[in-house]
Parts: structure tokens; C-alpha cells; sequence
């Protein structure tokens, strides 16, 4: 491996050293001349060939970011001009005080404020400006304050290991209490009259695989556990009831859930299990006195909502039914009236309705045809206003207090883009085009009125783990639309945009419906005039980078440029790995190879690693994460290995690791501003727009 010397621009890119290995499973084998680039000691990453690699690919890519630097320049001025930098939240009533977030002109981080209902002066309760100082990376975790209002806990992650250190102070005084709890990866739940504190912490796998109680002024090594999985593959969290009741202890995978009710005020109490876990079936919990309330897909795939007596938990009946055309995805409860919210045609719909009249339905009616729009934070219990989030990729974010009574939705905030923006200028539609199977694929698009057709478009999909991706506002995407890119977002299968049996037709045996329908998208957008392939740029993140990977190898030819953050691409030796933090987890996700042929071999057939072979590839950047627990550094690494050995072409490759940070990349709002501007400006470098 050629490493340069310090300070001197590489001239060639680093080449990795070749050491062969291999695994077999199910006779067959599979060769890995990259698996090196794993530390054996790992999360800990010591080992001086590895980092000198990393380091050598940080070196070549900033040779060759460099002459693009005016670009990425003038991009990040132009993002940050969209950003109105003093800025805060509507504050939110919860209790005897009122709640906000500000942001200060030229801060990264945020600071959490409140004041009394009645009138007083501003309290700061969290300074992330001033917790951050000094660290290269910096995440707030959870933010609870006590009933009674006068106890903070809070939890930070200073290296983007996504492991917490949680404290608590005394929010008149600033006193920090002695309690200190180290690795948790959870809420900070208050229960026993603000005297506990309900949390989850990280096991080496980086999996929570148990739900702990800490007293106030006790060794955290006196903690109770108050419920622990044996299952690997399940994860554990804990929460309160809307009426702040119970505490509702769940554990869950991918596919299959169960709950437990532990009275908040006993925290000690035997549990109460609501129904034993039934592989296939989730379902989440909350109460209303003797009544709960169960939004489960036990009888139907898009979910239904059940009551059931407190006193026979596991009887269910039906209250709002599972069907075809209505996915229902969650539910809020409130003292006179409950939340049920959902996506109709993949657009989303928020209903009141009423305890006492199964009949009462009241949808809530925004003004577009497409958009994006949920509850927000409704912290009370008795509430007559409901605080709505609405956006489309034409309308800036706006915060709606929505008057139940009234039926009447008040703006509270629009997002100010203070170097101006004019909605006029932009026109959103949203199509649908077939896949190869048929099958009809939604697509939202974004462009400027005046956009000539067949000009540059970016593309962007995810399609996994049952994540919709809304067509939502973007000040960012601004930077490619206003030089004359349609941006279009891609609704393919593996997402639950189109209810359960959308997310599923993505998933296990059924995982490369969502590759086929990207590229498919791609070639329609392309027939229709929007764009013309090799003008097509695209992006995606950590599976969503895996789907990069994918169409890569399926259809390099129509790719102008590939922007692949965290890409998860090593797939199969990932969900050979049960060491690894996630991989039983993500079984019911990909497939268990180790046990099933079948998986294995489905698998290796779309795995970008495995299926990297020589031939011309599109101009790509990667980005990883040094200490990122979720895609971990190697793949992205060994992925770039094997394709600088393989490719036929000259096109750009270039990796950027982030030596400081985790999955999200860089903390902070114009950190990662900054880097957004660099994805921009390799796209508009490649496909010759760079001037």
C-alpha cells in the first residue's frame, strides 16, 4: 500500500493491499482479499496499516476536492444563506411552563429554554453550544424533564459511537446530581414520583437487551433490571403512557413485538404482559383509565386498532379497522378524543375521533395534493389544540396549533429562508411509472417552471426497513433545482409508503423488486423527457447506500454521478457475522444466511461488494464513519478496495471517512451543511456543471 508523506498532495490514489482469505458456508466459498481492513480490535480502531489507509483516501480525496473548493465555497454560502440562524421553536405547553428551542446566530447546536405559564423570566435548561465545546462531534441523546419540573436528565454521545453518557442536574440551581449513567442507548423515562429513572443501556453488541431502574442518589451499580430479552435479535425500550400512568416496557425486532405495563408510581411491580410475542406480529400500546388501546397487524397487514380491559389485556377488539387502502400507522390518545394517523394513496392523513361516537370522524384537510404532514410534540393529556408539522417540496415547513373544537388550523410558524424564496418559481408533481413486473411506482418530483426538458436530474431512494420517504421541503436541494435539476424522490418497494404489503414486496426474497424499481424509475423519468441517462445523478444512505451499490452494478450506464453515504454493501459478510451489533437483528430484514441456503445465496447475488466485477463503473463518493456502529467503517472501505482494483474506466472514486463521527456523519448544522455542499459539487463536477 502506497501511503504519500505528509503535506504532499497524492498524485495516484492509494492502492489497498491484497491479502486473501476466505469463508465457506453451504460448500460454497467466497473470497475476501479486503477483510483486513477490519481492526480486529474493533470499536476500537488502532491498527496503524488500517488508519494509514483511511488516512491515504482522506489525502486523495481532499487532492482532488481541492480545485472544486470555490464550489463547495459557494454552495455552503448559499445553503447557509437559506438558514435563518437566530432562530427558535413555537413554544409548547406542557404543565406549568412553556417549552422552546433556540438556535444563535452563527451556533451549531441548539439551546433548550422554558419559561412559567404565568409569566417570568427566560430559564436556560440545556446549553448544547456549551456542552459541545471542544469535541469534534457532539449528539444530544434524550431530553427529559421531571413531572414536577424540577429535575433535568439528559444524555450526549461526544465521538458518534451512538453509546450515552446520561446525567441529571437540578434546574433551578444548575446543580449537577452525582448520578452519571455511562452507555445507554434510550429515552430517559421519570417514574416512582420523579424519584427513578427508566433506561436502556448498550451491551457490547450494541444491542439493549434490557430495561434498568435507577434511584436518584444511588451507585448505579445498584440499578434494577427491570426486564431483559434473551432474544439477540431483539431490541428493548421503554416509555410512559399518554396519561403518564405506566410505564410500557417494549421489545421488538424487525417483524414481531411485545409489551409489558408496569405502574409508573411502582415501578418494582410485576409486570403485566399485554400478549406473548407471536412471530410476524407487532403491535404498540398505550391507555386510557381501565382501557387499552393496541394498533397491532394481527388481523390485517396495513394494522388495526383494538381495545382491550386492562383486567384481560390479551382480549382484543377491534375499534378502527385494518384495510387495503388505509395504512394505519400510529395513534395518539388524548383525554376527550384520540389521534389516529396514516397514509392514503401514500399521502398522509391525521383523524380525530371520539371516545363516546365510533361514528365521528374528523379527517384534518391541508391545502395541497401532495405533501407531508404528522403530529407534532402534544405533550398534554387534556388538550384542546393539537401541534401539527406540515411540508411539501414546494412549501417550507410550517407549524400548525390545529383547534379541535373549531376544526380550525392556525399557523404558528413558517420556515424563513432569509436569502429568499419565491414557491412560484417551482412547480411538484407526482407520477406514477410502471416497473419491470408492472407493478406502478410513485414518484415526486421537484423542478423550476422554466427547467428545459431533458436537462440534469438527481434521483434519491431508500427503500428498506419499511421507511416512507415524504416528499418533504429541502432548503439544501434548492442548490441543484435553481441550476436546472428536476430532483426526484423515488417511493420504491422496501418503503412502507404504500402501506405493509409495499415494505414487504422489498424485503427477504423479494429484496431486489427495490433495486429493479430505481433503475426502472430512472429509465421512465428518462423516456418521458424529465432527463436523458448518464445526465442522471442519484443518492442514497446507509441501505439506501446499498441501493446505490446495487444499481450500480445493475445499470452503471445511466448514472452521471453515485453519492453513497454509509453504504451498507458488505452485506453478505455482514449477515454471516453474529458478533456483529445488528446482524440477528436485520435477519428478518435480509434473510439468515448462516442457517438458509437459499438466503445465502440470494444474498451474494445483490451484495455491491460481492457482485463488484470488471467492468466501466459511473464517477462515485463515499463517505463513512470511524466510529459509526450501524454501517461500520469497513464496508464502504473494502467496497472502494475492490473497486479501484476491478473498474475498466477513469471515472472518480473517492472515499471520505470521518475520523470523528458515526453514522450521521458531521454534527452540527453547517458541519453537515458543509458536507452536503461537498456531495453537490462532485455531482455538478461530473456531470459538467461545475462552472
Amino acid at each position: 500500500m502506497r501511503v504519500m508523506p505528509d503535506n504532499t498532495p497524492p498524485s495516484h490514489p492509494p492502492i489497498a493491499a491484497k491479502q486473501p482469505s476466505s469463508v465457506t458456508h453451504h460448500g460454497i466459498t467466497v473470497t475476501d482479499d479486503y477483510a483486513w481492513l477490519r481492526d480486529p480490535g474493533y470499536p476500537e480502531v488502532k491498527d496503524p496499516e488500517i488508519l494509514a489507509h483511511l488516512e491515504a483516501e482522506n489525502a486523495w480525496f481532499e487532492a482532488r476536492m481541492a480545485p472544486r473548493k470555490p464550489l463547495v465555497d459557494s454552495l455552503f454560502t448559499e445553503m447557509r444563506a437559506r438558514i435563518k440562524e437566530a432562530d427558535r421553536s413555537v413554544p409548547q405547553k406542557d404543565g406549568d411552563w412553556l417549552y422552546w428551542i433556540e438556535y444563535e446566530e452563527g451556533a451549531e447546536y441548539k439551546k433548550w429554554w422554558r419559561k412559567p405559564v404565568t409569566g417570568g423570566p427566560d430559564e436556560l435548561i440545556l446549553d448544547e453550544v456549551a456542552l459541545a465545546e471542544g469535541h469534534d462531534y457532539f449528539r444530544l441523546g434524550a431530553l427529559s424533564v421531571s413531572k414536577d419540573g424540577r429535575l433535568l436528565a439528559w444524555s450526549v454521545d461526544d465521538n458518534g459511537s451512538e453509546r450515552f453518557t446520561a446525567r441529571i442536574k437540578v434546574l433551578a440551581t444548575g446543580e449537577l446530581l452525582p448520578d452519571v449513567i455511562e452507555g445507554t442507548l434510550s429515552g430517559l423515562v421519570w417514574c416512582a414520583d420523579d424519584k427513578a429513572l427508566v433506561y436502556s443501556l448498550a451491551n457490547e453488541q450494541w444491542r439493549t437487551d434490557n430495561a434498568r431502574l435507577h434511584w436518584l442518589g444511588r451507585p448505579v451499580a445498584e440499578d434494577v433490571e427491570l426486564y431483559h430479552e434473551d432474544d439477540e435479535g431483539f431490541r428493548v425500550g421503554a416509555g410512559l403512557s399518554a396519561n403518564e400512568e405506566w410505564l410500557v416496557i417494549s421489545t421488538s425486532d424487525h417483524e414481531t413485538s411485545e409489551v409489558r405495563l408496569v405502574p409508573a408510581a411502582d415501578p418494582l411491580a410485576a409486570p403485566l404482559l399485554v400478549r406473548p410475542r407471536k412471530p410476524g406480529v407487532e403491535y404498540d400500546v398505550d391507555l386510557r383509565g381501565e382501557t387499552l388501546f393496541i394498533h397491532a397487524n394481527d388481523t390485517h397487514e396495513n394494522f388495526r386498532l383494538a381495545t382491550a380491559p386492562l383486567a384481560a389485556p390479551g382480549e382484543w377488539t377491534t375499534l378502527v379497522e385494518g384495510t387495503d387502502a388505509f395504512y394505519l400507522t400510529g395513534f395518539e390518545l388524548f383525554r376527550d378524543f384520540y389521534v389516529v394517523e396514516g397514509r392514503l394513496a401514500g399521502l398522509d392523513q391525521i383523524e380525530i375521533r371520539y371516545y363516546d361516537d365510533r361514528a365521528r370522524i374528523e379527517p384534518i384537510v391541508f391545502p395541497e395534493a401532495s405533501y407531508d404532514a404528522g403530529l407534532g410534540d402534544n405533550p398534554e393529556w387534556h388538550t384542546t389544540v393539537l401541534r401539527l408539522g406540515y411540508e411539501s417540496m414546494v412549501s417550507p415547513a410550517t407549524t400548525y396549533d390545529y383547534h379541535v373544537a373549531e376544526r380550525r388550523l392556525e399557523v404558528r410558524k413558517v420556515q424563513e429562508i432569509p436569502s429568499g424564496y419565491d414557491a412560484s418559481l417551482y412547480v411538484t408533481e407526482r407520477l406514477e411509472v410502471p416497473a419491470r413486473d408492472g407493478t406502478a411506482i410513485p414518484v415526486s418530483v421537484v423542478a423550476r417552471k422554466d427547467r428545459k426538458p431533458g436537462g440534469p436530474l438527481h434521483l434519491y431512494g431508500y427503500g428498506a426497513y419499511g421507511i416512507a420517504i415524504p416528499p418533504g421541503f429541502s432548503t439544501t436541494r434548492l442548490s441543484l433545482v435553481d441550476r436546472g435539476f428536476a430532483y426526484a424522490i423515488a417511493h420504491i418497494r422496501g418503503g412502507d409508503d404504500l402501506g405493509r404489503a409495499w415494505y414487504k414486496a422489498g424485503k427477504l426474497e423479494r429484496r431486489t423488486n427495490t433495486f429493479h424499481d430505481f433503475v426502472d424509475v430512472a429509465r421512465a423519468l428518462a423516456e418521458r423527457g424529465y432527463t436523458a441517462p448518464g445526465r442522471i445523478s442519484i443518492s442514497g444512505g446507509s441501505a439506501g447506500g446499498e441501493l446505490m451499490g446495487a444499481v450500480m452494478n445493475e445499470a452503471p450506464e445511466l448514472w452521471g454521478a453515485v453519492v453513497a453515504h454509509v453504504p451498507f454493501v458488505d452485506v453478505l459478510a455482514t449477515m454471516l457475522d453474529e458478533s456483529l451489533p445488528l446482524t440477528p437483528g436485520e435477519w428478518p430484514e435480509w434473510g439468515n444466511p448462516v442457517e438458509d441456503r437459499a438466503a445465502f445465496e440470494l444474498i451474494r447475488s445483490y451484495s455491491p461488494y460481492d457482485q463488484v466485477e470488471a467492468k466501466a463503473y459511473p464517477p462515485l463518493l463515499v463517505t463513512a464513519g470511524l466510529n459509526d456502529p450501524r454501517v461500520t467503517y469497513w464496508e464502504p472501505a473494502k467496497w472502494v478496495a475492490r473497486l479501484r482494483e476491478l473498474k475498466t474506466d477513469t471515472n472518480e472514486l473517492l472515499l471520505k471517512t470521518n475520523m470523528g463521527a458515526g453514522h450521521g456523519g458531521k454534527s452540527g448544522r453547517f458541519e453537515s451543511l458543509r458536507e452536503t455542499a461537498e456531495e453537490f459539487a462532485f455531482i455538478l463536477w461530473q456531470l459538467g456543471l461545475a462552472a
